[in-house]
């Protein structure tokens, strides 16, 4: 079946682009395209912008003045015959010549089908597919470098180097079960270790890029933490640079979690302003105080404020006691008025985190901030500027299961268990490496998986 979609955001832009896939993508754009210079599109046209205007040919009335381009199967993105219409921006014109498609013999593309495609007819494969809406979606030149890397290739390539030793070892297997008396090398067991070895350390090196891949695609979930009226929120406007968040004298402005992206330096944080922590009667800011605890849980780095002007109180102690195990930068802010506790104080209190004095409402001590939080990024610099980063879930929890799998046959080897025992560990190996690939994934894990794409991807 043809397909169609606009490949466009909504909205207005200078153009918008109508997509068409499948055999019938030239037929159905002669139908509503009509040429300055050309009576209609041929296959010499292919790969060619042609002038011209869509119209209704019931009524002979013309929808909009287009560009087209027809693009000849295989060498496209989806591998099918494609027709790129090239149309004025906006809600109405890009919308009219689709129902005009439609109308014609396309059918609506469903999410992320045009990819689909390029993946069933083997132009990607399934890592390779995944990593276009990371693209998409990437916040950083970082994250989209990335995403761009896996486009190209980069996990496949590892994930067929881990698949062709499996594949070895299982083939020698099932040659020394199936025939014995031939005259066939002898499977021992310190081969099947030395190998098995290996296909546990590259899965372990790829699993290590996993945490930070995870900060590189969705941001590093930072949690700004304190009692009311301490600069939580005076500090989120300063690292944003904006007014986002309400700043007054009055404790409780912040009655809810507020969630902004900021970029620093190529590292994207997922920045969130939480309701002060203290005891109140007032039941909307207790929700708002429930779910900042609850925030404290996810997060991966917490920024906790304590307002050097006023004595510690019980809150305070109470969030001193939340960051203790937490990765997480102290803030004592408002320096530049009398302090009432020292630095040394609370770092006795709170061990070895980098405590940082800042006046935020002066700009004191936000570069400083910002900087450590790079620093403590880019602590494991080496996986981070490596080729091969896992920034798929789907893809970690494959790797996790087939680390099971190896570990499995590596304890069989050494117990020198029947190597048809060790066999099926070994192909459950390969299977859930497959499964990243797309090679031995069941239909409905990739729907699931393209219907999370945009229409028109």
């Amino acid at each position: 079946m043809t397909i169609a979609a606009i490949s466009t955001a909504v909205g207005e832009a200078g153009i918008g682009i109508v997509r068409i896939s499948g055999k019938k993508s030239l037929e159905i754009a002669n139908k509503v395209f009509k040429g300055n210079k050309v009576e209609e599109l041929n296959e010499g046209h292919s790969k060619r912008l042609v002038y011209g205007h869509i119209v209704d040919r019931e009524n002979n009335k013309i929808i909009d003045e287009v560009l087209i381009s027809f693009m000849k199967g295989p060498h496209t993105y989806t591998r099918e015959d494609m027709v790129e219409i090239y149309c004025h921006g906006g809600i109405i014109s890009v919308r009219k010549v689709l129902d005009l498609v439609l109308k014609n013999g396309a059918r609506l593309a469903e999410p992320g089908e045009f990819t689909k495609r390029a993946f069933l007819n083997g132009r990607l494969d399934l890592s390779q597919a995944e990593a276009v809406i990371d693209m998409i979606r990437a916040k950083t030149d970082k994250s989209f470098e990335t995403s761009l890397n896996q486009l190209e290739g980069s996990i496949s390539a590892k994930i067929k180097e881990i698949r062709d030793i499996l594949l070895e070892m299982i083939a020698h297997v099932e040659a020394s079960i199936d025939f014995p008396d031939e005259d066939i090398e002898e499977v021992t067991y310190e081969d099947l270790e030395e190998r098995a070895l290996k296909v546990k350390e590259k899965i372990e090196k790829l699993l290590e890029t996993a945490d930070r891949g995870r900060i590189l695609r969705d941001g590093l979930n930072t949690v700004i933490l304190g009692k009311p009226n301490v600069g939580k929120s005076s500090l989120l406007n300063a690292i944003l640079r904006e007014n986002r968040a309400i700043v007054t004298d009055i404790p409780g402005t912040t009655r809810d979690i507020i969630e902004e992206y900021v970029n620093i330096d190529g590292i994207p944080l997922r920045i969130i302003d939480t309701a002060g922590i203290r005891k109140t009667e007032d039941i909307v800011e207790q929700i708002g105080v429930n779910r900042a605890k609850k925030s404290v849980e996810k997060a991966d780095l917490i920024i906790a404020v304590f307002d050097i002007s006023r004595e510690l109180s019980d809150e305070d102690f109470q969030i001193i006691d939340i960051v203790k195990d937490k990765k997480s930068i102290i803030l004592l802010n408002k320096i530049d008025l009398p302090n009432k506790f020292s630095k040394s104080y609370i770092q006795s209190l709170i061990g070895d985190k980098l405590i940082i004095e800042t006046s935020v409402a002066s700009g004191i001590g936000v570069e400083v901030l910002e900087k450590s939080i790079k620093d403590m990024f880019y602590s494991g610099e080496v996986e981070i500027h490596s080729d091969t980063v896992i920034t798929n879930l789907r893809h970690k929890n494959q790797l996790e299961k087939a680390l099971e799998n190896i570990n499995s046959a590596l304890n069989d080897i050494r117990n020198y268990i029947p190597i048809d025992c060790i066999e099926v560990d070994l192909k459950n190996c390969w299977d859930n490496l497959g499964e990243i690939s797309g090679e031995t994934i069941d239909e409905d894990i990739l729907d699931k998986i393209f219907s999370e794409f945009c229409i028109g991807k």
